[in-house]
Order: structure tokens, then C-alpha cells, then sequence
């Protein structure tokens, strides 16, 4: 089993290690623009088990008829790379009719046109297949079908840094020099339909164990998810945020101001993206410095009627960055899914065409593999019921 991985930033070496630790993977081959990203990726490796299955090479992926002969060779690649690549990187991939998993989320509209491309060109990927979009959806997906009727479903998700510090309190734990800060509406679910809500509103207190109070705040309620047969009938669904108290409003400040704007702005003649210029003030005190650790938590709640009687399921996870391994949390929980995803394709246990959100394949016989798996990894979830009269969501 050979697997190429696009990327070797923060994501990349997490996917490549988890991808030579198996033993019925026979090659692993990350490949990048920047070389010395590789010679970094390629060092952290070297001292696990399963280095010598590991090499690195340099590639382009503007120049689509290389990354497609590249591809062609691989029985699955892993796309660990920023959104902004997803299109180039799938498009390689259909190309070279090898099947794809792609960390990162794509928007509606690029989802709409690549999904066109894909299934006209009979390919296969998976995307938003990490954490967040990825193990949130699967996870929701399995407790809506736990239950006979689901009336609201709720997921809380965010990698915050162990210690918080100004300006924001928040470190980029994804990798990249972007802030995860967007100007537009977010969405969320009212008796079975999408609606938009400010982005940064609806914040709530919420506690995780070990860790304390924390608030979580409106992003974006996957639309595929109102797909599932299970959830065709849901009256409320929000899908937030999670970070240290005071984030929401010191951004909601900013996104106020038009920095979060993408629209160039003329200052004494240069046209400039606020949002480019916010991201370059703000990058030297919000990038994860050597020594700093991080925190992922994760909440999916789902609740609904079971054998007649309201029943609540709820599955937490908090996990903490590895200071054996030295691996971010954020990594682990992103890129360990996805190259786990990418095993199960090329073993031949997981067989669609389309371009897929996780959670539509991930079921079954294969949620339970990818949990024993993360489990072997000490990320492990904690499932709870309660049977209630009533449910009271803030």
C-alpha cells in the first residue's frame, strides 16, 4: 500500500506518521514547494518506526499534469494542505483516477463545481475529513441514528492553545499564517432549514473537564449534514466554535471595523485586503511558538426520542497535545483521521465515487474501526446518554 501525502506543515507529518506505523503500508511520500519544510518533516520522522518507508520530493501543484503523474502511482493520497488547494489538488487527483482525502473544508459554492467535476470524471474523494469538519459530522451522524427521532443536534469544536495570551488569546494550531477569520453569515438549523446568523454570535458558556470555562460561538452548521436520512426532520442544529472566554467579542470588534474584510481598501494609493493586513500584524503573536502546547475539544450532543421516552447522547473528547511524539493536538485529531480514512480506501475496505463528505461513508463496521484506531493513539471519546423530560439549549 503506497500513500503520497501533499503537504508537510503542521498537518502533513502528523498524516505521514500515522501512515508508516502501519505495517501493510509499504511507501509514504510527502511532497511540498517548500524543501525545507520537507528536510524538517523528513527529520521529525526519522526516529519513529517506519522512517525508512518515508521519503519526500518537491512538487508543484499548479503544474497539474505533474501532480496527476505523480498521483497515478499511489493507491490513495491524503491533501493536508489550506483549503485554497483543494482544487488543484482534486483535480490531480480525478486526473489520475487515484482516490483523494482532503483535511481541509470546502466552501458551498467550490463543493457544488468540484462535486460536478468528480463525479463526471468518475473520481473519489473525501472531503473535510479532520477534526472539524470530519469527526464532528461522524460522530453526529452515529448518535442521530442511535435515536428514533432527533429534534436538535449540537456540536461544539476548537483547538485553543493550553495557555491563553493577548492579543486574542488564541494560537493558529492548524498551521499556516491565516487566521481563521471569516466576515460572513454563519449558519444554523430552524426547523429543518438553513439560516444565516452573524458570525461570532450566539455565544455560550460551556465547561470542559480538565480544562474549565471556555465559550463557543456560531459557525457554520454543515448543509450536508440536513442530507442524513436520520437528521431530514431537525428542528434545531448548531454546529459552534469553541474558544477561550473574550475571543467572540474582541473579533466581533474587528469583523465590525471591515478587517476581516477580503475587499481591497486604498491606503495612499496601495490597495490592500484588510484581512491580509490584519493577518500580518497579527501573526507574530498568535503563531504556536516552540515549547507552547494545545487543547482540541470536542462536544456533538444530539437529542430526540428513543423507544418511546426523550433521550439525550452526548460524546466529549478533549485531548492534549503529545509530548512523547511531539505532535500538536490539533494534528492528531485532524490528520491522524484522515490518513486512517485513507488506509480503509486503500485496503479496499471503503469503496464510493463522488466527492463525500466523511460522515456519509464513515458508518457502521468503519466508525467503529476509525474509533479503536484513534483509540490505539489515546484519543478516545466519551459517550453519555440521559433520558430527560426536557431539554434546555441556550
Amino acid at each position: 500500500m503506497k500513500i503520497l501525502i501533499l503537504g508537510s506543515g503542521l498537518m502533513g507529518p502528523a498524516a505521514a506518521f500515522n501512515a508508516i506505523s502501519d505495517p501493510d503500508v509499504s511507501q509514504v511520500v510527502v511532497c511540498d514547494l517548500n524543501r525545507r519544510q520537507l528536510d524538517e518533516c523528513a527529520s521529525k520522522l526519522a526516529a519513529f518506526e517506519g522512517a525508512e518507508k518515508l521519503s519526500t520530493t518537491l512538487l508543484d501543484l499548479n503544474d497539474q499534469d505533474a501532480a496527476a503523474k505523480l498521483m497515478a502511482d499511489f493507491a490513495v493520497v491524503v491533501c493536508a494542505l489550506p483549503s485554497a488547494m483543494s482544487g488543484p489538488a482534486i483535480r490531480a487527483a480525478i486526473q489520475a483516477y487515484t482516490p483523494l482525502v482532503d483535511l481541509a473544508r470546502l466552501d458551498q459554492d467550490r463543493f457544488s463545481l468540484l462535486k460536478r467535476e468528480v463525479e463526471a470524471a468518475g473520481g473519489f474523494v473525501i472531503t473535510g475529513c479532520g477534526v472539524e469538519p470530519g469527526l464532528t459530522e461522524i460522530v453526529a451522524r452515529h448518535l442521530a441514528e442511535k435515536l428514533d427521532r432527533v429534534d436538535e443536534l449540537h456540536i461544539q469544536c476548537g483547538g485553543i492553545p493550553e495557555e491563553p495570551a493577548p492579543p486574542l488569546g488564541y494560537k493558529i494550531v492548524f498551521g499556516g499564517r491565516q487566521m481563521p477569520l471569516r466576515e460572513r453569515d454563519a449558519l444554523f438549523v430552524e426547523n429543518g432549514e438553513l439560516k444565516p446568523a452573524p458570525r461570532y454570535s450566539g455565544v455560550e458558556q460551556t465547561v470542559f473537564p480538565g480544562v474549565g470555562e471556555c465559550e463557543a460561538w456560531h459557525e457554520d452548521f454543515m448543509p450536508w449534514l440536513l442530507e442524513l436520512p436520520a437528521l431530514k426532520n431537525l428542528r434545531v442544529g448548531t454546529q459552534k466554535t469553541v474558544r477561550w472566554p473574550g475571543y467572540a467579542a474582541k473579533v466581533t470588534v474587528l469583523k465590525e471595523m471591515g478587517l476581516l474584510s477580503q475587499e481591497p481598501v486604498d491606503v495612499d494609493g496601495a490597495r490592500v485586503a484588510p484581512k491580509k493586513l490584519l493577518d500580518a500584524l497579527l501573526y507574530p503573536h498568535v503563531r504556536l511558538e516552540e515549547g507552547q502546547r494545545d487543547i482540541t475539544l470536542f462536544r456533538v450532543q444530539a437529542v430526540g426520542e428513543k423507544d418511546g421516552r426523550p433521550r439525550t447522547y452526548e460524546v466529549e473528547m478533549v485531548d492534549r497535545y503529545d509530548e512523547e511524539l511531539g505532535f500538536t493536538s490539533m494534528a492528531r485529531t485532524t490528520a491522524f483521521t484522515g490518513a486512517i480514512v485513507a488506509r480503509m480506501i486503500a485496503r479496499g475496505d471503503l469503496q464510493a465515487s463522488g466527492l463525500l463528505p466523511p460522515e456519509q461513508v464513515i458508518t457502521g463496521i468503519l466508525f467503529d474501526r476509525l474509533m479503536e484506531e484513534l483509540a490505539a493513539v489515546n484519543i478516545k471519546f466519551d459517550l453519555k446518554a440521559e433520558i430527560r423530560t426536557t431539554f434546555v439549549h441556550s
